[in-house]
């Protein structure tokens, strides 16, 4: 996959907004609709920031989530709370273009499916997205694709919930959904994640991240991550 190497965290958020402004132009210029999901992390709340000061045809934007904690409305654990605050806040997004994991219903396994129905709505049936969004842990998950998790082996869905991570249960996208998209755009910062990285650019399939399809991938990189 290609990769391309910054000096600073700052400067990998602000080439990959760069990055996904682009394909969202040309993925509307040719097909009138853009489809991305979003991860969370630090380094992707700068880019999104970045991002929504870009000019977009935002309304044909379509955001949709990677992952997200089980954890109230407006908790800071949820990646939607610092999404709202990064991108939602400062582009001119509709709430019918910004589609939420329902993390907060009772029956949890019934709402990933929920989300896989918005999915085929939003992007198709099979659900295709323009661009799917990635960011690798130092234990080598991405997304909530985690170690160790029965989610892994995943293959007849597009979305489902893991087990405890970290505190707490997770929807996530599944290897499927992810492998069909467009273009897949890993954003990796800081010197701890070098060991995966490395694993992740070599097809390494024994860590998480290394089982996601490589053909359509794009990696943007600092100098820590990519030492």
């Amino acid at each position: 996959m290609n990769i391309e190497v910054l000096d600073t965290a700052e400067s990998v958020a602000q080439r990959a907004a760069e990055f996904i402004a682009e394909e969202a132009r040309t993925v509307v210029a040719a097909r009138g609709r853009f489809v991305m999901a979003i991860s969370g992390g630090h380094t992707p709340w700068l880019m999104l920031r970045a991002l929504g000061t870009a000019k977009l045809p935002w309304s044909a934007v379509h955001v949709v989530q990677v992952d997200e904690r089980v954890a109230p409305a407006g908790h800071p654990d949820r990646n939607l709370t610092s999404l709202r605050e990064s991108l939602l806040d400062h582009a001119p997004l509709l709430p019918e273009q910004i589609h939420d994991m329902p993390v907060e219903l009772p029956d949890l396994e019934n709402a990933a499916a929920q989300y896989a129905a918005t999915l085929r709505r939003i992007a198709g049936s099979p659900p295709v997205l323009d661009l799917v969004h990635l960011g690798l842990g130092p234990d080598g998950h991405t997304a909530s694709l985690v170690p160790d998790d029965a989610v892994l082996d995943i293959e007849d869905a597009d979305v489902t919930m893991t087990g405890p991570y970290q505190g707490r249960r997770r929807m996530t996208l599944t290897y499927p959904m992810i492998s069909r998209s467009q273009r897949v755009l890993w954003v990796v910062t800081g010197s701890e994640k070098a060991p995966m990285l490395k694993r992740l650019l070599a097809g390494d399939q024994s860590i998480p991240a290394g089982r996601i399809c490589s053909e359509r991938a794009v990696v943007i990189a600092d100098q820590g991550a990519a030492r």
